[in-house]
């Protein structure tokens, strides 16, 4: 039987609040992001905040490393349409202060906070200010006793370290918090989350942190991130690339998208093309996937070279072409033979009809 993401179980789990955006239970899976510019040059945050909200994030993350990025939170978050979470490692009153300033999520390591009063401390501002927690754990940075204790990072450390953080947290009457257990092994990161899932049912953030550029970064976070989807583990996800966040949260949402868990904007159906091609197709690809990048509607397209595949393909799509001899091509609407083209312009041509069929389909949705 064909098996489809609705057939999968998804893991159970508790529900809390980052903003106005819910994460875990049977919440939509979230897709987030980190900025790249100083916190504290609020100005370019909020443009590249901006941009990432423009093609879909969700929720954001900015470093504050210092009480100049912690202020700045005050501007950012007034200005921005997304909520924002504040990464802190060590300083509890850069927590402080980013919750009291505006953060709707703090992401911290409690363990690395300091002294039981601190991380009371820390507490009460998120309960005071509805900020909740992220429990960060990385393989890179794991605790020197865990790391004593385990020789190395594995799965074994990995949930020790964010159990011990659960603890502390849960000892101090704080319970609206996610975790994650990141590694930049897909194999580690994997058995990680898979060990954790069974053992708590916060919700989880998935990551394969530190996966690298966006070639290989996108390769290792699609085979992490999705066979995790796939078991049913996972309730908001960030894909971390050495690139522009925009791209992050692109690949992120083709994750989804491929599962079929999340449909947002064109998804392309397309052949590598052959010799069989009667137009362009990867120079077709490109440009329509620049150039639709701002519709946000759910549509599928299929741009096929010939008509070895392209019927079959057409039929499953809302928009598609299929190749066919002396410049003459097959244009498919809603899966059925629609019409014919020749000689056309093909790329200005497609953006017409497919833009058409975005607006149809965004007036029916809502």
């Amino acid at each position: 039987m064909f098996r489809s993401y609705q057939n999968i179980d998804r893991r159970k789990s508790k529900i809390i609040k980052v903003g106005n955006v819910k994460i875990g239970g049977d919440s939509p899976i979230s897709v987030q992001t980190m900025t790249n510019t100083l916190t504290s040059d609020a100005k370019s945050t909020i443009e590249q905040i901006e941009r990432v909200t423009n093609v879909g994030a969700d929720l954001v993350r900015v470093s504050v490393p210092d009480k100049d990025s912690s202020e700045a939170l005050k501007d950012i978050c007034k200005n921005v349409n997304i909520p924002v979470i504040a990464d802190i490692h060590f300083h509890y009153k850069r927590a402080i202060e980013s919750a009291k300033n505006g953060a709707s999520c703090l992401r911290i390591n409690p363990g690395n906070i300091g002294s039981v009063e601190k991380i009371k401390e820390v507490i009460k501002a998120a309960k005071d200010n509805n900020c909740s927690m992220r429990i960060g754990v990385n393989g890179g940075s794991l605790e020197k006793n865990i790391l004593e204790k385990y020789k190395e990072p594995n799965p074994d450390a990995l949930v020790e370290s964010a159990m011990n953080n659960i603890k502390i947290l849960e000892d101090n009457d704080f319970f609206d918090f996610k975790i994650s257990v990141k590694a930049s092994d897909v194999f580690l990161a994997m058995g990680a989350y898979t060990m954790l899932s069974n053992k708590t049912d916060y919700p989880l953030h998935l990551g394969i942190t530190e996966a690298g550029g966006r070639r290989s970064g996108s390769i290792k976070s699609s085979i992490g991130i999705g066979n995790l989807l796939l078991m049913g583990i996972g309730d908001t996800i960030r894909v971390s690339l050495s690139d522009e966040p925009e791209e992050e949260v692109k690949v992120g949402f083709e994750i989804l998208q491929s599962l079929n868990i999340r449909n947002r904007g064109i998804k392309i159906i397309s052949c590598p093309s052959c010799a069989r091609q009667q137009f362009p197709v990867i120079e077709t690809v490109k440009k329509l996937e620049k150039s639709l990048e701002d519709i946000t509607t759910p549509l599928t397209v299929s741009i096929i070279g010939c008509v070895v595949n392209g019927p079959g393909e057409a039929t499953m799509t809302e928009i598609g072409i299929t190749g066919g001899g002396n410049d003459t091509h097959m244009i498919y609407i809603d899966g059925q033979k629609d019409h014919r083209i020749k000689n056309k312009d093909l790329v200005p041509y497609l953006e017409k009809i497919i833009r058409k069929k975005a607006k149809e389909n965004y007036k029916f949705i809502n």
